[in-house]
């Protein structure tokens, strides 16, 4: 099995527990997303925006939302590291 190298692994971990920390309020997005707490690496968090798995809104906010390509690739890496998702 080939190593994730640090920088990409923490990026993929960092996703996978956004993803499952993620919690759901009405309508603060304005579509009705999941959202999580931003308590991670602020570069790693800016480059998951760049990259349109998450959306921060304001960079003052606390939380971001995650976006549906944000879900598919949590998904994907629960996957690939082999962990369950919530029932």
């Amino acid at each position: 099995m080939n190593k994730t190298n640090p920088k990409k692994a923490v990026k993929e971990l960092t996703m996978m527990l956004m993803y499952l920390t993620r919690f759901n309020e009405s309508d603060r997005f304005g579509t009705n997303p999941d959202i999580t707490w931003k308590g991670y690496d602020f570069n790693v968090i800016n480059e998951l925006d760049e990259e349109d798995y998450i959306r921060q809104g304001s960079h003052r906010s606390k939380s971001v939302a995650i976006t549906e390509e944000g879900i598919k690739l949590s998904q994907s890496l629960l996957n690939k590291y082999n962990i369950s998702d919530w029932e």
